[in-house]
């Protein structure tokens, strides 16, 4: 059975390449072929690095994942910015990167998608990184992983993302990426969660 992941954050720098890395690997680990997917990357110079370097882990745990670098990042912008920013006048076809991600389901069994930024991070005027990731929901079955951190004001940002979610039916599970606050973050944080939710997740190997 084929399956899609999209990795998203409650903001950017939270985690989402790291996530990406921990979860090629953990399906790797369950003998399955991993392929991995970033449709659009910011701040790229002569190469995505974040996609390269995704896309050499992914082949190293499966070699039958031979895509090239730019079919794996589409779209490729200089600017560090937003995608509706970065992006110009380029148009960003959403229906093409759905394709994309069914013909890299060819080389594998479990794809992982990195998105750009959080989920409110506008691809266009009025349509936001949550509406590409309810369309790999309804089109392609995707499920969501939403990284939250572990600083102090954590609590606010991964709240609002998970109502965000809720609002838009899309199912997920999240985990903490215990990076920040880290000698403070069982004081602070800690305590809320553990009243708040029945399970706290961590991101780790």
């Amino acid at each position: 059975m084929k399956e899609i992941f999209f990795v998203t954050a409650t903001n950017t720098d939270v985690g989402k390449s790291y996530a990406s890395e921990i979860f090629l690997e953990k399906f790797a680990k369950e003998n399955k072929k991993v392929g991995y997917f970033k449709p659009i990357e910011t701040g790229v110079d002569t190469l995505p690095q974040d996609g390269l370097k995704l896309l050499q882990i992914a082949q190293t745990l499966n070699p039958d994942f031979t895509p090239t670098i730019n079919e794996i990042v589409p779209y490729q912008f200089k600017l560090p910015a937003a995608p509706f920013v970065a992006k110009g006048n380029t148009n960003i076809n959403i229906q093409n990167l759905l394709q994309i991600a069914k013909n890299l389901l060819n080389h594998c069994d479990v794809l992982i998608v990195e998105g750009a930024g959080g989920l409110m991070v506008p691809i266009e005027k009025d349509y936001f990184m949550i509406d590409l990731i309810h369309e790999f929901q309804k089109q392609l079955n995707a499920k969501t992983i939403l990284i939250a951190p572990s600083n102090l004001g954590s609590i606010n940002d991964t709240l609002l993302s998970q109502r965000a979610l809720e609002n838009y039916k899309i199912e997920y599970k999240w985990y903490i990426n215990l990076y920040k606050d880290k000698e403070s973050f069982e004081k602070i944080t800690l305590p809320f969660y553990k009243e708040y939710f029945s399970k706290v997740s961590y991101l780790k190997r």
